[in-house]
């Protein structure tokens, strides 16, 4: 099996150029910031650098693992309901479940480990980079210097093969199992991470608006509310299509199709919200905070400044590996559908009632996404804000909200439709014919 996955990469190497972007923005992303872990390391550091590199490695670390995962995980997930077929043939050819996971996941290490490599070289000029923004910023001393080293490299490529092989295996499985998962575990974790994350965000009421600790609680919660609601995104995204009531031929197609395929657009969902919820907290609380230390007069610690680095930086991450995973499934998700679209271009669907419907899709996954991911960021937002300056929605909210909803539509939108748009280009019997 090992061979036959070795032959399916080497003859569709397209099929896989997701995952290997997946893998090699995380693995320079986590190299990059793990190196600092290294330099921390290194003798003759002075304690406060060692421990703000090492807080920093930590907790970017920590987000830039669960991301890896994810976005390899939906890349991959992706592929594998599109070869349904090809491993229903395999099956049919005498191949057991046992064979076709070894030969999935042998692709899917494969390619995370050609991806990891080059990113190598990016990560130690990424890691000198970061050091001299630390240094600039006065929270690391000028004589530190950079160092990349057996952890970086070692977590690096670990967490992306690591993430990769999970990933590809819980995939196959699902895509081999005769059986539909009653889904249990994930319903029960689910509804568990809204209580801890509403636990969460009610504890900010038992600090004082001097706390260094104050943003801690509420952001965590905020991403805890985002990781329930993106678990539980097929059955929201079900709620959500029951109450709407379509016009006109593209919004009856499409409302018809995302109801058929909620549970396969779960992926783009859980993107949508986790980018909206973490990103419009994030920005909204340091916003508020860096305008609260600047009206009382005072001049931002060395800890204040690594949060609000920390914070835009786990932002940046997000946006960036957001993008990658929304990009990589819809357009993977969209091409996917060249037969389904030549068979309703001949039922008499011309092409503008076609990107009409994929466009209507969009659309609605974003306003979903967007809604839920919202509802997340406001319970971060508002207990933070009351207890640091006594107001319950701060001025800033809205400005970054309409930004941060803005990139996840423009690039729902956009990846969507100038892929349904090059879809299009063939003709109706020719993508009927060759996908048949």
């Amino acid at each position: 099996m090992f061979v036959l996955a070795m032959r399916s990469i080497r003859h569709r190497p397209g099929r896989f150029l997701a995952t290997l972007l997946a893998a090699f923005l995380g693995a320079a992303i986590i190299m990059t910031f793990n190196s600092l872990h290294d330099t921390a390391g290194q003798s003759g550091v002075d304690p406060v650098s060692a421990e703000t590199l090492t807080i920093s490695a930590s907790v970017v670390g920590g987000y830039g693992t669960l991301l890896v995962f994810f976005a390899v995980a939906s890349t991959l997930t992706v592929n594998v309901r599109q070869r349904a077929a090809e491993l229903e043939l395999l099956r049919c050819s005498g191949a057991t479940p046992g064979q076709l996971r070894r030969m999935v996941v042998g692709e899917a290490v494969a390619v995370a480990l050609l991806g990891a490599t080059p990113a190598i070289g990016p990560a130690v000029l990424g890691g000198r980079v970061l050091l001299e923004v630390f240094q600039d910023s006065g929270q690391v001393a000028e004589p530190v210097g950079a160092a990349f080293g057996p952890v970086a490299l070692s977590s690096g490529l670990g967490v992306t093969l690591l993430a990769s092989a999970g990933a590809a295996y819980l995939a196959v499985r699902r895509a081999t199992h005769r059986r539909e998962p009653r889904g249990r575990a994930r319903t029960f974790l689910a509804y568990g991470a809204l209580v801890a994350g509403a636990a969460s965000v009610t504890s900010a009421f038992a600090f004082s608006a001097s706390d260094e600790a104050l943003m801690a609680p509420c952001a965590y919660g905020a991403i805890l509310l985002s990781v329930g609601f993106a678990s539980l995104s097929p059955r929201l995204l079900k709620g959500v299509l029951g109450g709407l009531s379509p016009s006109g031929a593209s919004g009856w197609l499409a409302v018809r199709n995302l109801r058929e395929r909620a549970a396969r657009l779960a992926g783009i969902l859980v993107s949508l919200v986790l980018f909206t919820a973490v990103s419009t907290a994030t920005l909204t609380m340091q916003a508020v905070e860096s305008e609260a230390i600047e009206s009382s007069g005072l001049v931002k610690s060395v800890d204040a400044k690594n949060l609000e680095t920390l914070n835009f930086t786990v932002v940046g991450i997000i946006v960036v590996f957001v993008c990658v995973m929304l990009v990589n499934s819809l357009y993977a998700a969209t091409t996917y559908r060249a037969r389904e679209f030549g068979q309703q271009r001949l039922a008499g669907a011309t092409p503008g009632q076609v990107l009409g419907m994929v466009g209507a899709e969009g659309l609605v996954l974003t306003l979903t996404g967007a809604f839920f991911g919202t509802l997340a960021a406001l319970a971060g937002i508002v207990p933070f804000t009351v207890v640091r300056t006594d107001e319950v929605l701060p001025g800033q909210t809205l400005g970054i909200w309409a930004a941060v909803v803005a990139t996840a539509a423009t690039v729902t939108l956009g990846t969507s439709l100038l892929t349904a748009r090059r879809v299009l280009r063939t003709p109706a019997v020719g993508a009927v014919a060759v996908t048949a």
